[in-house]
């Protein structure tokens, strides 16, 4: 297995608490992938398990998907940034004063205390939302992919450093925003695994094909049986497209 790729890995900690989150960690330490704390573990546990994982050598990604007015967001950036969350993200939805408030907070706030600017990715279009539901329930007539892509380009543009974006978009945003622009991809399923409630999935080689820096795996690891080995399979899936650390 090709380690090199081990932290493009990112294994979602949807659980209910620190204690459930703490034996995944524990059996994947091996593997050095990365670790999501999203919504539900982070109000549950809040900032001070995200600094656990931190001290303890993780990369984590802090998936809070802030949306609000810009002053709020800004607010609640130096809040995580000043805390050593350096990885989290944005809604693209918040519009461009919004992320471009969050990037500048980002970065005066981690050189306060001596801190590389934090990654912020924008969410672009949720992958559990099909192109149906962006038009007749969101009114957006946009076709999706390139609705997306332009969601991307203006992250790009105020300031973001990537973003949460289906693969199947992938390709076409790595073509727009550059090789540097990081592509946070959830939405993969490794071949045979259920597609729960995500609309636009692509494996885990797919997704790496198609020019994502991070692909996102949450259920089909941290439900499998044997959480290790589930994940090892998938970074095996991800080393035959052969490609090299980021």
């Amino acid at each position: 297995m090709n380690t090199d790729i081990s932290h493009r890995l990112i294994v979602a900690l949807d659980v209910d608490n620190a204690e459930t989150a703490r034996g995944l960690v524990e059996k994947l330490a091996p593997l050095h992938v990365t670790y999501k704390v999203g919504m539900q573990l982070f109000y549950r546990e809040g900032v001070q398990f995200v600094r656990e994982l931190i001290d303890a050598g993780h990369l984590v990604f802090v998936d809070l998907k802030l949306h609000d007015i810009p002053n709020t967001v800004a607010g609640a950036v130096q809040t995580l940034v000043s805390q050593g969350v350096l990885f989290f993200n944005v809604h693209c939805l918040g519009g461009t004063q919004m992320m471009e408030a969050a990037a500048q907070a980002g970065k005066k706030a981690a050189g306060a205390i001596g801190k590389p600017p934090p990654l912020i990715a924008g969410v672009t279009v949720l992958t559990s939302m099909s192109e149906t539901v962006l038009h007749d329930e969101l009114k957006i007539n946009e076709p999706l992919e390139p609705y997306v892509v332009s969601l991307a380009s203006s992250a790009q543009a105020c300031g973001l450093g990537g973003v949460v974006c289906s693969a199947k978009e992938a390709s076409k945003i790595r073509k727009v925003c550059g090789d540097d622009f990081v592509l946070i991809t959830p939405g993969v399923r490794p071949k045979g695994s259920a597609n729960g409630d995500q609309s636009r999935i692509v494996t885990p080689q797919m997704a790496i094909e198609a020019g994502a820096t991070y692909i996102v795996v949450g259920r089909p690891i941290t439900q499998a049986p044997d959480p290790a080995e589930a994940a090892a399979r998938i970074l095996e899936e991800m080393s035959l497209v052969g490609v090299s650390q980021p």
